[in-house]
């Protein structure tokens, strides 16, 4: 069964002026797109073929590396795109997720530093996470198309929020200054769908 790309939950232009519409049409036109057909001839007719994504990307160790890297990149970003909201409902956490944030990190604004210093510290391309690991939140960052569920993160658990750093997500509208496009990205955090995600763990 072959994988295909998620449209997106908005259109194009929806997450202007944080993100820019151009961005968003290569970003997920061309870039996404490109994982989504590598994937598929990396894993036509080998054992993989019929295997979930989930399954392929928590094997990332075991695989080939263009699996591995391709796999997590149509994971990584069918997430990515489920994790921001044009005009969100809110710009903070509520409820049990604002207080498991509070408790861990002290308060929102430490969380956010602290998420955006390993987002503004991954050298070269790569992710920033939020993670439940073991009942608890912790933030990592990955390198290249790699997450916290591969068996070969240096820190495992269950993603709840990831932001891309690789340049292709920022560069039209930000060029180097990756702080200021993490800056932007708070303004377009789907909080809703990742309360969610703690909800269910």
């Amino acid at each position: 069964m072959a994988f295909t790309l998620p449209a997106l939950p908005y259109a194009h232009d929806a997450l202007e002026p944080h993100i820019d519409t151009t961005t968003m049409q290569i970003h997920h036109g061309k870039h996404h797109q490109a994982y989504v057909d590598n994937l598929n001839k990396a894993i036509a007719g080998t054992e993989n073929e019929n295997k979930s994504l989930e399954e392929l990307v928590q094997a990332a160790g075991s695989i080939s590396p263009a699996v591995r890297n391709n796999g997590g990149g149509h994971w990584n970003h069918s997430f990515f795109w489920e994790s921001l909201a044009p005009n969100p409902e809110t710009t903070a956490p509520a409820g049990a997720l604002a207080d498991a944030i509070n408790s861990t990190f002290g308060s929102f604004d430490a969380f956010k530093e602290k998420f955006n210093a390993a987002a503004t510290t991954r050298f070269g391309s790569g992710w920033a996470w939020l993670i439940i690991k073991d009942g608890k939140l912790e933030i990592t960052s990955t390198p290249n198309q790699d997450n916290p569920l591969m068996d070969v993160a240096e820190v495992k658990g269950t993603p709840l929020l990831g932001v891309d750093v690789w340049e292709h997500a920022y560069y039209l509208k930000y060029q180097n200054r990756r702080p200021e496009y993490l800056g932007a990205f708070w303004n377009v955090v789907n909080w809703e769908k990742v309360g969610e995600r703690f909800n269910k763990k």
